[in-house]
């Protein structure tokens, strides 16, 4: 039975990183949304009759198994896409980059709607650019210099994240290198001079068959200012 994804139709946001982790193992999978099945993915978080009701998108649905939050459908997904370590320990692992990972996709949206997310980011421009700000001078480089180190420290030395081969942290870490040159061209471009180990992961997972292919069809969405990863050039500094 093929996976069920479930996300809003029309951008990358948050499915991006369940999407990469499918298309790079091949596996069979329903983005319902996208197939017109957008009230069913409403009735899944409103129904009365869903016991666990996720809180929001993406959620997958296995067989009888529903699982929303992205790193947690990762977590997931992993093992059994082979896309996670055998032992507990590198799961754990994968795991808590992954998390990592999601404080920056949470950070990186917060640069548009610093205070809250119901407003327009016409109506929090001053407070964003002091966000933007802080995210650009600060936080960019510290996140990317964490992963920096975490790829250094890789005991396997292969260049990825966690052992010796592609994880879905990995998958992950693409994509928010590819959010963050779309909407901080400069400050992504500054920060990548100071962690190479990170810029020929980012190429390295580029060029992977089915994630290239992928890349260039009609399945993957382009950036754009509705998503997580958005492009104003005021903020870029």
């Amino acid at each position: 039975m093929a996976y069920e994804l479930f996300y809003w139709p029309d951008i990358q946001g948050r499915g991006e990183f369940v999407r990469l982790a499918l298309e790079e193992a091949g596996a069979e999978y329903v983005d319902v949304a996208r197939s017109g099945g957008l009230g069913a993915m409403m009735a899944l978080m409103e129904g009365e009759g869903v016991e666990r009701p996720p809180f929001a998108p993406p959620f997958l649905r296995d067989g009888d198994v529903l699982v929303g939050q992205t790193a947690a459908i990762l977590f997931y997904l992993g093992p059994r896409l082979g896309l996670a370590p055998s032992g507990e320990e590198g799961r754990l692992w994968t795991h808590q980059i992954q998390l990592t990972i999601a404080d920056l996709v949470a950070e990186t949206h917060d640069t548009h709607h610093p205070i809250s997310g119901g407003l327009y980011y016409e109506d929090q421009k001053p407070e964003a650019a002091r966000r933007a700000k802080d995210f650009r001078r600060e936080r960019i480089p510290r996140f990317l210099g964490w992963f920096e180190t975490v790829l250094a420290r890789n005991p396997a030395g292969s260049g990825y994240l966690v052992g010796a081969g592609l994880t879905y942290a990995d998958l992950s870490l693409f994509q928010v290198v590819e959010g963050l040159t779309y909407a901080f061209p400069r400050a992504a471009k500054r920060a990548m001079r100071h962690t190479p180990r990170v810029a020929a992961l980012h190429a390295r997972v580029a060029e992977r068959p089915r994630i290239r292919a992928y890349l260039d069809s009609g399945r993957r969405l382009p950036f754009s200012e509705e998503g997580i990863f958005r492009r104003y050039p005021e903020l870029d500094g």
